[in-house]
């Protein structure tokens, strides 16, 4: 008996597409969201930091309107919190932080925000705000952990996905602001590019900024960029616009697209186990701890089977299987389409035509398309 639970557990979900996932029905999800937030009451975590306004100086050079101007009150209650225009950015406002946002409380922000009567107007538009932290440093333990979750050979240089890592929080902030037209609970992460512009050494220093654009309709409701930079002494080093979709009852972008007939997988070159640990693990080392990815109550109460792997490990770990024989520079793109239960065995394919890549991750057993992904 324990036998034959045990291979119904390893079995794979049953498959999802984006598509599906936010087309899925729609659930109560407030019993979820009061146990997140209770647990933020715990000892030893506290609320986000709110203060006094009128001892803070902002120098504040124009008037600032709709969710910019909320914004700057918002994140202006943190000391140290400097507020200045954006040259040749338009109506943009940047909003440097003294330090970088802690991921804990942003998350707990947000489930909190979801709650009816707590979450405030969010804008019709993208607020036109630039956040910044400057002077963030690697931690050569951390970078370790995070190589060796994703499959990286220990180095001190960074992987591509690491910056990501390090402002996560950053672009986090800005997600969770209660105007951000789209909120951050539900929110479909469907594809990731970054530019790596020269290679980054684990000694260096960065400065992280990130904004969005390009807010636009989609069939199933609408899609955003949140575009992060890394710079070391004011030269781009590092760009990543990760997009995001948000279900809306009212999507505004047509009619469901035909997906047609599947196409045939690409012959695999590896094969990848796929244990639960590695949805622990990666939390852990991203400071993404989202439930659907950590735990099978919480996978289930958002509507997957079982949970799923963390679409920015799957994107780290196909570029660790290329370790070694990418550029110094270039830009990797992927598409996440199914996801990755765990656990599970994933295929992992990659054609080499000149200095580009072509690679895909799909299901080992079933064939279905999990990333699809170029480098160039």
């Amino acid at each position: 008996m324990a036998r034959r639970k045990q291979r119904r557990a390893e079995e794979p979900a049953e498959e999802l597409s984006v598509h599906e996932l936010i087309e899925g029905p729609t659930q109560d999800l407030t019993a979820a969201r009061n146990a997140v937030a209770s647990a933020g009451d715990a000892p030893g975590q506290s609320p986000a930091e709110t203060q006094d306004l009128s001892g803070l100086a902002a120098e504040v050079t124009r008037d600032l309107s709709g969710p910019a101007a909320e914004i700057t009150r918002d994140l202006s209650a943190v000391a140290g919190t400097a507020v200045r225009p954006v040259a040749g950015a338009g109506e943009r406002v940047r909003i440097d932080l003294p330090r970088m946002p802690a991921a804990g409380a942003l998350y707990r922000r947000a489930l909190l925000g979801a709650l009816p009567g707590m979450g405030g107007r969010r804008g019709p538009e993208l607020p036109e705000v630039e956040l910044g932290v400057g002077g963030v440093t690697v931690d050569r333990a951390h970078l370790a952990d995070y190589d060796r979750v994703c499959g990286f050979r220990l180095a001190d240089r960074l992987p591509a996905t690491y910056p990501h890592v390090l402002g996560f929080p950053l672009a986090l902030r800005l997600m969770t602001a209660a105007e951000f037209p789209i909120p951050l609970t539900g929110v479909v992460h469907v594809a990731n590019r970054i530019t790596v512009h020269r290679p980054v050494e684990a000694g260096e220093t960065l400065d992280f900024r990130t904004y969005a654009e390009h807010l636009r309709p989609h069939e199933r409701g609408r899609q955003l960029d949140v575009v992060l930079i890394g710079a070391v002494g004011g030269e781009e080093v590092w760009r990543g616009v990760s997009t995001y979709l948000g279900k809306e009852r009212q999507a505004g972008g047509g009619a469901r697209r035909d997906r047609g007939d599947r196409p045939a997988s690409p012959a695999a070159s590896a094969q990848w186990r796929v244990t639960p640990r590695v949805g622990t693990d990666y939390a852990r080392v991203s400071g993404d701890h989202n439930p659907i990815h950590t735990s099978r109550l919480g996978a289930r109460l958002f509507g997957f089977p079982r949970p799923i792997a963390h679409g920015m490990w799957s994107m780290a770990r196909c570029l660790a299987a290329l370790d070694g024989r990418l550029p110094e520079a270039y830009t990797v793109g992927v598409s996440f389409k199914l996801p990755v239960p765990l656990p599970s065995t994933v295929a992992f394919s990659a054609t080499a035509t000149g200095g580009a890549w072509d690679f895909a991750l799909h299901d080992a057993r079933s064939g279905g398309p999990q990333l699809v992904g170029t480098v160039r």
